[in-house]
């Protein structure tokens, strides 16, 4: 066994091509939403020279702050880690008190990413998974925003199949309306972020939604705390396909969700990496619900670490890099909508690697 040596890390601020809003920011009146996003970045080295990458995302809307991922960080003894034994090392990283899913998820990223260039396979064969032979459609998202800019975003995605609409504020009708002006009978998933407080509210918004024969499913209609009767009751009645993202957080809470929600959204900074998202993406699938891979506001490495789960889905929503302007990775390319591992800078791993431009990006021990 080789343990790790070096666990190096730094902030990096992404910068968004468009300012980027959901329900949550309307409620708080952060209108205006974000121009950056903070992410983490770690590396983890050993003794032999090997070296894996991971990522964090940190987000309010879980909780987690940067602050919050490095104290996570802090706390780790990296001697306790290694590439050659995945198990005990995940196992140490879970007793580890006041868990931060995104510090847990970069790391388990970095050792898989180390784990799998060390036996030259890409992570999705590391893992026993195959890969869509074609490729696979993720959806564009469009933020919240004013119904102009809203269709105007909408016209800016034209060369994608599949948009996700965040609501949840106001303007929910007349944002629906503009964005279906530049974008007519295309395929549209809705994200309500939890932004309707109770069943009748929900029902309500989600009938005048199924009057649009192309909206595909509503995401999260429901804040996570409603009653299982309530979500339970809003399922039965809903003429569209229910998805739950702030109520599954991992694999534990498969059997509610399979009782309140057709499908669930899986995102590896709510699981705590890789591979606590397959296991949530496995248990979802054991009870008949539809899976969907989802991320936040991510560079390359959180985008294609995920993207290796690809098989396990129903739908993909992996769209965080193309929504940011200076990726300091390169990985999983999208290409219109289609995620896909042709023409990745790497073979093995997670199949990423640093750009040129971003080789000054500081990444001193923590």
């Amino acid at each position: 066994m080789s343990p790790i040596t070096s666990l190096s890390v730094t902030r990096f601020n992404l910068a968004l091509i468009h300012s980027w809003a959901i329900a949550t920011d309307v409620q708080l009146g952060r209108v205006a939403g974000k121009s950056e996003y903070p992410v983490v970045i770690v590396v983890l080295k050993d003794s032999l020279g090997r070296s894996g990458t991971g990522e964090a995302s940190p987000s309010s809307q879980y909780g987690e702050t940067w602050e919050t991922v490095a104290r996570f960080l802090q706390r780790i003894d990296a001697s306790r880690l290694s590439f050659d034994h995945l198990p005990a090392s995940r196992a140490y990283l879970e007793s580890l008190p006041d868990p931060s899913m995104p510090a847990r998820c970069a790391v388990d990223i970095a050792l898989l990413d180390g784990a799998a260039r060390a036996a030259r396979l890409p992570l999705h064969q590391f893992l026993g998974l195959g890969f869509p032979a074609n490729g696979a459609c993720s959806s564009f998202t469009i933020g919240l925003d004013t119904p102009d800019r809203m269709e105007a975003k909408a016209r800016e995605a034209a060369r994608y199949p599949i948009l996700k609409m965040k609501l949840g504020s106001p303007t929910d009708a007349a944002n629906l309306a503009a964005v279906r002006r530049a974008a007519p009978g295309k395929l549209i998933r809705v994200d309500a972020n939890a932004a309707w407080k109770n069943r009748e509210e929900a029902l309500d918004r989600i009938l005048h939604l199924a009057d649009d024969d192309n909206i595909e499913f509503v995401e999260q209609p429901m804040p996570p705390d409603a009653s299982e009767a309530d979500a339970r009751w809003l399922k039965e009645r809903s003429p569209l396909p229910l998805v739950g993202d702030e109520s599954y957080q991992d694999a534990r809470d498969a059997e509610q969700c399979a009782r309140c929600f057709h499908g669930v959204n899986v995102k590896l900074v709510k699981t705590g990496g890789v591979t606590a998202a397959k296991e949530a993406l496995e248990a979802a699938r054991k009870l008949g619900l539809k899976t969907m891979l989802g991320c936040m506001i991510e560079s390359s490495v959180l985008i294609s670490a995920a993207a290796h789960l690809a098989s396990l889905t129903d739908w993909l929503d992996l769209d965080g890099n193309v929504l940011i302007s200076n990726d300091p990775f390169e990985g999983v390319q999208n290409s219109d909508g289609c995620i896909t591992f042709e023409g990745a800078p790497e073979p093995f791993g997670l199949q990423t690697s640093r750009r040129a431009e971003s080789h000054g990006l500081p990444l001193g021990p923590l």
